[in-house]
């Protein structure tokens, strides 16, 4: 199983960093290299507990859905999501976030095991190295719209 463990620091507080990260429409914008877009369940807004969203994205010039579901969730210092289906043969992502007084350090743990057995292992470090980069563009948006003055809002105000 590839683990792949990612930290951001924000100088933003911790309430809106984890709402940032939860929020359908800021990961859309935010995957806009790989056309991602919400198919299914939770379109829009910011997800909880239970929550189910189907993704479409191309990654690798293949078109794929993963479907995730909130399985995990401490506001505001954690949340999980997982795979319900999808291509992996194993997929959660641990989102954790510590308030440390100025700033609020978002960690990322990425646990996932790619199909196809002994070929899923050869390529793994390629879609290791994949997720890294997505995760970067992904976390760099989020520090961008924390850090800012009001666009933010834009993003928690469901």
């Amino acid at each position: 199983m590839a683990i792949k463990e990612l930290e951001t620091e924000i100088y933003a507080p911790i309430k809106r960093c984890f709402n940032l990260s939860r929020s359908v429409d800021l990961h859309i914008e935010s995957a806009e290299e790989t056309n991602e877009r919400a198919i299914a369940g939770v379109l829009t807004g910011m997800m909880s507990m239970g929550d189910i969203v189907t993704w479409e994205a191309r990654h690798f010039g293949i078109v794929q859905n993963l479907t995730v579901e909130i399985t995990k969730f401490n506001f505001p210092h954690f949340f999980q999501d997982s795979q319900v289906k999808g291509i992996f043969a194993n997929f959660t992502h641990d989102h954790l976030f510590e308030d440390r007084k100025e700033l609020t350090l978002m960690k990322d743990i990425f646990e996932f095991r790619c199909p196809f057995g002994p070929i899923g292992l050869l390529v793994e470090p390629f879609v290791r190295l994949h997720l890294k980069g997505f995760l970067i563009t992904r976390n760099r948006l989020i520090k961008e719209v924390a850090e800012s003055d009001d666009r933010w809002k834009k993003f928690t105000s469901s």
